[in-house]
């Protein structure tokens, strides 16, 4: 993944929230309160796949802010910093996003750790990534990366973490086109995996890549979006698999999602009725 030395980078769209800082309790069964009421989490790993290998919600830490502005602002600052290549995929992913539909309206990512509330009500870095339609925003908090080595077997990579973001903004898309409550949880994440490949496949026209991702680099993404497939998760923290318990989907399915907006490079395939 080499950034265009000189692109400009816009760190408005992400926010370093620092070290959490609420102290309240874990959320359960990945759900949480937000102004609608109960509102199913889009995570990529759920809450209860990590209460059951032990991992409760972690105390709250006072790490920081990082002062992105000041840190990010050019392309050759993404290909040296993490939280600067987050603002640099970031940027891509809206500026495609945002040419392609013309309901598209920017979202923040906010980068946290330990614990935070959000328009969704609390949230912990034990949930994972996730989008809360509450506020419009995407959730990370960076650890996550190190977790899906250690924890889920996937190799990582920069553009295994670019994937996890696609991931998220795709559910952002789908917010604002109407198709995150359109049906059954495991349509909708596979239509998000569908939507990363998109932008995977279009990531080189924003301007801020020197190239098209390589074979190693897609390569990447489907060992992230294999890692976090349901059969393999349960295989994993549980020792079976019990497929009436599925919301995200298989590995396989994951991956040939991704594959299909890879490949076809058009938000029009990637319809949840052709997926699930």
């Amino acid at each position: 993944m080499d950034f265009r030395d000189q692109v400009d980078l816009d760190p408005s769209q992400v926010e370093d929230a620092g070290g959490g800082g609420f102290s309240g309790g874990g959320i359960p069964g990945g759900m949480i309160i937000g102004g609608g009421g109960i509102v199913t989490l889009i995570t990529l790993v759920l809450v209860f796949v990590l209460n059951n290998v032990g991992t409760g919600p972690e105390p709250a830490q006072r790490r920081p802010p990082s002062d992105l502005a000041a840190q990010c602002q050019r392309g050759k600052d993404a290909d040296q910093s993490e939280r600067c290549r987050v603002v640099g995929v970031v940027n891509s992913i809206q500026d495609y996003w945002k040419r392609e539909i013309p309901e598209y309206r920017p979202s923040k990512t906010v980068l946290y750790s330990g614990r935070l509330r959000t328009g969704c009500g609390a949230a912990s870095s034990a949930v994972g990534p996730f989008y809360c339609p509450g506020d419009q925003r995407v959730y990370l908090d960076l650890s996550f990366f190190d977790q899906l080595h250690s924890q889920f077997g996937a190799k990582g990579g920069p553009f295994a973490q670019a994937y996890v973001i696609a991931h998220e903004y795709g559910h952002h898309v789908q917010d604002l086109l109407g198709e995150l409550e359109a049906g059954s949880s495991i349509p909708v994440e596979l239509q998000a995996d569908c939507y990363a490949g998109v932008w995977a496949r279009n990531a080189v026209t924003t301007g801020f890549y020197e190239k098209p991702f390589t074979e190693a680099e897609i390569a990447e993404a489907l060992d992230a979006a294999a890692a976090v497939g349901d059969d393999r998760i349960q295989q994993r923290t549980r020792g079976r698999i019990d497929p009436e318990s599925f919301s995200h989907g298989t590995s396989a399915q994951r991956v040939a999602a991704f594959q299909r907006g890879y490949k076809n490079g058009s938000p029009a395939d990637c319809a949840q009725a052709d997926l699930g």
